[in-house]
């Protein structure tokens, strides 16, 4: 998004509302213009606001005083400190809601925000071998335990592939949530994909390297805003072309927030016996002997009974011991890091308040 608007910018195309206004006018900065992120860099905002395009710096206070799962991202709602014709300085956010995030590679309790005051969730798939149902579950999981809507998007329709199959493997999750097959070179399916997104929604789109997110969503916008990449003549397969997160308006539409393609998602889960539900498991599990059951093991489990009767499918059924795992794992890892946390914010207070009275 490099065009600087120079008309005025009607902010409820992007998502402002009412709500967003009142929070705003809980801010000591509720005098300040505000706006809504639409790419970060390494060290500078793009910032879209009611008088243009700003290219936006964090306030010190922000740097030094706010963990980097608390700076803004995509998606975020901002106030902002204008200087220099387009420039400004972000002094602060509003509060965020329906994040999008991950756990972030090489830990086990840090959160990596990808996008936030998401609508909805496009999960893309490309439907050569990248077309993955182990993933889609994952993915869905953390969707959903953030409040945001899923949507599969298998793309490129165009190649050859058993739609009967396909249906089949995703028939214990297609319950919770719609399934496009979509191709660039068949308007009439981007057409379908274009009518489920709804004026002022936020749309974002994960999923792996090239898999077409970045073609998809100009098909969508019916002009080239992102940059693609043809087939590697190596491999096949699309190249990855995406590097960063950035928005951009449908006209009369919503709004798209592309992102980098990522070969792992980690769980970022709070509650692992979301997992039970999503997975469409929980009426099994409620008929279960014991109510702590694990459905490993246990005696009278009604789950293990249906896996052994072949209603629930082995492969469902060992996935949701991992995805459970890696919540489980997540969650009590993110407890004990906000009990060190709270126990170091105690001990700063005592020192300052030593320093006070000493």
């Amino acid at each position: 998004m490099n065009n600087e608007f120079k008309a005025t910018i009607d902010l409820n195309f992007y998502g402002w509302n009412n709500m967003l206004d009142q929070l705003k006018q809980e801010s000591e900065y509720k005098v300040l213009p505000h706006g809504r992120v639409s790419i970060v860099h390494r060290t500078c905002y793009e910032v879209i606001s009611g008088n243009g395009l700003f290219q936006c710096e964090l306030a010190g206070n922000m740097i030094y005083g706010k963990p980097d799962f608390e700076l803004p991202c995509t998606g975020d709602w901002v106030i902002f400190q204008p200087f220099d014709g387009n420039k400004g300085i972000i002094v602060g956010m509003l509060p965020r809601e329906r994040t999008l995030c991950r756990r972030k590679s090489g830990t086990v309790a840090d959160k990596q925000v990808i996008a936030s005051y998401v609508d909805k969730a496009f999960i893309v798939q490309s439907l050569d071998d990248n077309f993955n149902v182990r993933r889609a579950e994952r993915l869905m999981i953390q969707i959903l335990a953030e409040n945001i809507r899923p949507v599969l998007v298998l793309n490129k329709a165009d190649l050859d592939f058993d739609e009967r199959k396909v249906k089949k493997q995703l028939g214990h999750i297609a319950r919770q949530m719609p399934v496009f097959f979509t191709s660039v070179l068949y308007p009439g399916k981007i057409l379908k994909l274009r009518e489920s997104i709804a004026e002022g929604e936020t749309v974002v789109f994960v999923g792996s390297s090239g898999v077409g997110k970045s073609s998809l969503v100009n098909a969508l916008c019916e002009k080239s805003l992102l940059l693609t990449s043809g087939i590697s003549q190596s491999t096949g397969k699309g190249r990855h072309t995406s590097t960063r997160r950035e928005m951009v308006l449908m006209e009369g539409s919503g709004i798209l927030i592309d992102t980098p393609g990522v070969r792992e998602f980690g769980l970022a889960v709070g509650n692992p016996g979301s997992v039970n539900e999503i997975l469409d498991l929980s009426d099994y599990a409620e008929s279960c002997r014991f109510k702590d059951c694990g459905h490993i093991s246990e005696p009278g489990c009604a789950v293990l009974k249906a896996v052994q009767d072949g209603i629930i499918e082995r492969k469902v059924y060992e996935s949701y011991l991992k995805l459970r795992r890696e919540a489980l794992l997540f969650s009590s890892s993110e407890h004990e890091k906000r009990r060190r946390d709270k126990s170091f914010s105690k001990i700063v207070e005592e020192v300052k308040r030593h320093k006070a009275n000493p």
